[in-house]
């Protein structure tokens, strides 16, 4: 019970997956840039996304945000692969709590360790030369994210993703003390306070009793932030407040959200499929 609004932070992570309004038109972005690798990803093209990734990584040896990304990509594969990505999931307690616990592919989660493992060490070289680097402590946002997403899914591994999330915010945080326009790094506050926060209040208090933070409207707001003014996590701010509405049982605002993500993105299998779930 401590630890079920912990592990849903994995609510539709391949949601994530999606693009901002900010990012630029599928016409204008380069081949071989960051958004064109996200952008594949987010229509479940993870080979292409690999490669587009992998030839970033080649291009910018010290960008942290190279590995970082294709650490997703092999996260997001693997959850599509073994289909726990359905909002049902999220939003019935019950069935959350018997979920099995997943088989992963020992391939694939190698790869996805190393590249996190590379990102950490290029962010840590980094932030050794400039403390100020907002590339690299967005780097490390994601690197302890990514890890919490994986640690909570598929290993069930509930305190220790716990303290992942509360890592991927205080990173955030720190971020955000330098540059409180790098909005992506809001929804790694806001996730903390959400999903936390939805617990009840005695298991509330003992989570701020360790340091957590559990406050949910707060946690609402920040990612609105990241969803309206984001960049590269825009999308899964605004997957995570279709989450939240079929919560508070406001059907009308989740489909506005999801069938705004089934226009940007049709290839997107999952969206269209919880879009009409919800459709009467």
């Amino acid at each position: 019970m401590l630890f079920r609004a912990t592990t849903r932070i994995a609510v539709l992570l391949l949601a994530v997956m999606s693009f901002s309004v900010l990012v630029p038109a599928a016409d204008a972005i380069p081949p071989t840039s960051l958004e064109n690798g996200y952008s594949q990803m987010y229509n479940l093209d993870f080979n292409s996304a690999h490669r587009t990734f992998e030839t970033w990584e080649s291009k910018y040896p010290q960008d942290p945000l190279g590995p970082v990304s294709n650490a997703a990509a092999y996260l997001f594969s693997e959850f599509e692969r073994l289909h726990v990505l359905e909002s049902e999931l999220f939003t019935d307690d019950e069935r959350f709590e018997k979920r099995e616990k997943l088989t992963a592919d020992p391939k694939a989660a190698a790869a996805f360790e190393n590249e996190l493992h590379r990102a950490d060490q290029i962010a840590d070289q980094a932030l050794a030369h400039s403390p100020d680097d907002t590339s690299a402590l967005f780097a490390k946002v994601m690197v302890s994210g990514l890890r919490s997403d994986y640690i909570a899914m598929v290993q069930k591994r509930n305190l220790a993703a716990l303290s992942s999330i509360k890592n991927a915010r205080e990173l955030a945080e720190k971020l955000l003390a330098r540059d409180p326009s790098y909005y992506d790094a809001y929804l790694a506050v806001g996730i903390e306070n959400y999903l936390l926060g939805i617990n009840p209040a005695p298991v509330r208090w003992l989570l701020r009793l360790g340091g957590a933070q559990t406050d949910k409207d707060d946690g609402l707001a920040k990612l609105r932030l990241t969803a309206t003014k984001g960049h590269y996590l825009a999308p899964y701010a605004r997957m995570l407040l279709a989450v939240a509405a079929l919560r508070d049982h406001n059907r009308d605002q989740a489909r506005t959200l999801l069938a705004g993500l089934v226009e940007e993105f049709p290839q997107n299998r999952l969206y269209r499929r919880e879009l009409d779930r919800i459709t009467p």
